[in-house]
C-alpha cells in the first residue's frame, strides 16, 4: 500500500523538470543516470512542485501476452514515485521510447492496452499527486486516426479503475504544437493536453550526436531574442491556448523544452527564459527537459545547479 496522508494531497502541476535519460533507458544507468532520492529533494528545494518521469516500460515487459510488467522494475518505478510523495511533488509517470509502437502500431495495440491495464490496476489506490502520461511523442506509422483511437482505448481502460486521476495526452508527430489540433480530446475533466517544443530546432539540437551529422553544422547558432525570433514563439503558443479555448480549456502542459548544452549558453538561458515565460504567460503547466544529462539544470559531476539555467526556470 502507498504511502498517504490526510487530507489527500491534490495535484499541482505548475513548473516541473523531466528525469531524463534515467528510466527511459532499456536498463537505468545505461545512459548515464540513476535516480536518486537526493534529487527528489533537490527539485523540492530549488522550487519545481512536479516531476515527469520518463519510463521504458516497453523494456521491461514481457513480448507475449498477457505482457506481465517486471514486478522488480515495477517496485523500482513505485520507489521513485515515493520518493516524489514524500516531497509533496506530484509525478507523471510516463510511457516512453516505446519504438514497436511507433514502427509496428497494429502489432502492439494489444501489448500498449495491456501494460496500461496493469499499470492503473497497480496505481489505483495511490494518491492523485500521481499522474499517467499515455505515450510520450508518438510519430512515424502511429498516425493522427489509429492514435485517437488508442487514446480512447486506453483511457477507457485506465477509467475502469481510475475514474478521477489526471491524464496527460500528446498529439502525434513527436507532440509537435502544430499537430495538437489533431488530436481528439474526450470529454473527461481529467485530461490534460501535452505538446513539445524545440524550435528553432536548429538552434535547440546545434551538435546533437543522436540527430546526425547534419547537427554539427548548426553549431554556434544563436538566440539573440530579437523581435522577429519571440514573436515566432509567442504566435505558436497563442495556436496552442486558442485550441485549448475551443476545447473548453481543456489543461495544457508544456511536456519538454530545452536546448542542448552544445548550443551557446547565454543563448541557452535568453531561450530557456522567454520560453517558460511564454508558458507561463499562457496559463501553461512546464516541465524543463530535462535534470541532468545533456540538456541538464543540474551538474550531478559537481553536484550542483547551473545556476544561470535555474534562474531562467525559477526566477
Amino acid at each position: 500500500m502507498p504511502p498517504t496522508s490526510t487530507p489527500i494531497p491534490e495535484p499541482t502541476l505548475r513548473h516541473g523538470v523531466n528525469f531524463g535519460n534515467m528510466l527511459e533507458a532499456s536498463h537505468e544507468g545505461d545512459w548515464g543516470l540513476y535516480v536518486q532520492k537526493e534529487y527528489f529533494d533537490l527539485v523540492k528545494q530549488a522550487g519545481f512542485d512536479f516531476v515527469r518521469l520518463p519510463v521504458s516500460w516497453d523494456a521491461h515487459a514481457d513480448s507475449s501476452a498477457p505482457y506481465t510488467i517486471d514486478p522488480e522494475f515495477l517496485f523500482r518505478v513505485d520507489q521513485v514515485a515515493g520518493w516524489a510523495m514524500e516531497q509533496n511533488l506530484t509525478i507523471i509517470i510516463d510511457f516512453h521510447n516505446y519504438n514497436d509502437m511507433m514502427s509496428n502500431p497494429w502489432g502492439n495495440k494489444d501489448r500498449f492496452l495491456a501494460i496500461w491495464k496493469q499499470l492503473a490496476e497497480h496505481y489505483k489506490d495511490y494518491p492523485p499527486t500521481v499522474l499517467f502520461e499515455l505515450l510520450n511523442e508518438p510519430y512515424n506509422q502511429l498516425d493522427a486516426a489509429m492514435w485517437n483511437e488508442d487514446v480512447s482505448a486506453a483511457l477507457q481502460i485506465v477509467r475502469a479503475t481510475n475514474p478521477t486521476r489526471d491524464v496527460v495526452i500528446g498529439p502525434v508527430q513527436w507532440n509537435a504544437y502544430d499537430w495538437i489540433s489533431t488530436l481528439d480530446v474526450p470529454n473527461d475533466p481529467h485530461v490534460i493536453a501535452t505538446f513539445h517544443y524545440y524550435l528553432p530546432f536548429e538552434f535547440t539540437h546545434q551538435g546533437a550526436e543522436w540527430v546526425g551529422a547534419e547537427s554539427q553544422k548548426w553549431l554556434g547558432n544563436t538566440w539573440d531574442a530579437t523581435d522577429a525570433q519571440k514573436s515566432a514563439i509567442a504566435s505558436n503558443f497563442d495556436s496552442v491556448a486558442q485550441w485549448s479555448q475551443r476545447h473548453e480549456n481543456v489543461r495544457i502542459l508544456l511536456g519538454e523544452f530545452g536546448a542542448y548544452s552544445k548550443a551557446p549558453q547565454d543563448s541557452r538561458v535568453r531561450w530557456t527564459t522567454f520560453v517558460r515565460e511564454q508558458a507561463e504567460a499562457h496559463g501553461f503547466a512546464w516541465a524543463y527537459w530535462e535534470f541532468g544529462s545533456g540538456f541538464g539544470v543540474y551538474d550531478p559531476n559537481v553536484k550542483a545547479w547551473r545556476e544561470d539555467l535555474l534562474k531562467a526556470l525559477i526566477p
